[in-house]
């Protein structure tokens, strides 16, 4: 109608008509390409927001495993630490054990020595007071070597170390036995004898030494207190000492040794046993 009322040519409108309806197609499918585009781009952000998150996960947990493997680390050479100490402290205590027992092997040659060259310093069997004793089966005028089998241990308790026995590696196997007692126990002589040592010593704490003849040697070590002085006489079944911890162990009880010639040997063999 405005075409007719402006007085324009109809077939021109219709032509611009026509055209405007090429343009109005044209714009829609922009709009709809672009909308398209639009919804694209909601995707391709949403996916990105989506992968952010992820990543962000994927940073915490690798924080998280990050520090787990540093505490795991550091527990791990606090535990190398600990362990590099504790085999320090074993090589020391070792070292320690070694000294000690080279200490004793010293001393009981010198009392060995003394022995050989004084004969009246050593007990001769046959010089004391005959004693019988019942429960062992041996007396006082018996050698030393014919009680073989017959003997009783020191002292009632817990066997809890063995001759031979291992105690840690590097070490010497143990040269005697350690008898598991209560402290204050009474320690008595296996055999009639004469105290040849009795004072401290490091690592065997108040230790006693008694001479039986025929290179015979018994050794009473970690004893609470000494009840014989060097050079006193013994009985058999005498009270020597009485049990305790001065040898440094973690609990009361006797060391025990039987050496011939300055040698250990097993006392199990020559004891008699319920």
């Amino acid at each position: 109608m405005r075409a007719a009322l402006s007085g324009e040519d109809f077939g021109d409108a219709a032509r611009r008509l026509h055209y405007l309806g090429y343009v109005s197609r044209a714009a829609a499918q922009m709009i709809a390409e672009h909308r398209s585009g639009l919804d694209a781009l909601a995707n391709v952000k949403f996916a990105t927001e989506e992968k952010w998150r992820e990543l962000a996960a994927l940073q915490a947990r690798a924080r998280v495993d990050r520090e787990k493997l540093l505490r795991e680390q550091r527990e791990r050479r606090r535990l190398l630490e600990r362990v590099a100490g504790e085999v320090r402290a074993a090589r020391k205590r070792i070292q320690v054990l070694l000294a000690d027992e080279s200490r004793l092997s010293r001393l009981v040659e010198e009392i060995g020595k003394v022995l050989a060259t004084r004969p009246g310093a050593g007990y001769v069997p046959g010089k004391m007071r005959v004693e019988r004793a019942a429960e062992s089966g041996a007396d006082d005028s018996s050698p030393f070597s014919r009680l073989k089998g017959r003997l009783r241990l020191p002292v009632r308790g817990d066997l809890a170390g063995r001759y031979g026995q291992a105690r840690a590696e590097g070490a010497a196997p143990a040269k005697g036995l350690f008898i598991r007692a209560p402290e204050g126990e009474t320690v008595r002589a296996v055999a009639a004898g004469r105290v040849v040592y009795a004072d401290w010593m490091r690592g065997f704490g108040n230790l006693l030494i008694v001479d039986h003849g025929e290179n015979f040697l018994t050794v009473y070590g970690n004893n609470e207190s000494l009840l014989k002085q060097t050079g006193d006489p013994v009985k058999l079944g005498e009270a020597l000492a009485t049990v305790g911890a001065s040898g440094g162990n973690e609990e009361t009880g006797l060391y025990f040794e039987l050496r011939r010639e300055g040698r250990p040997f097993d006392p199990l063999g020559w004891v008699k046993l319920k």
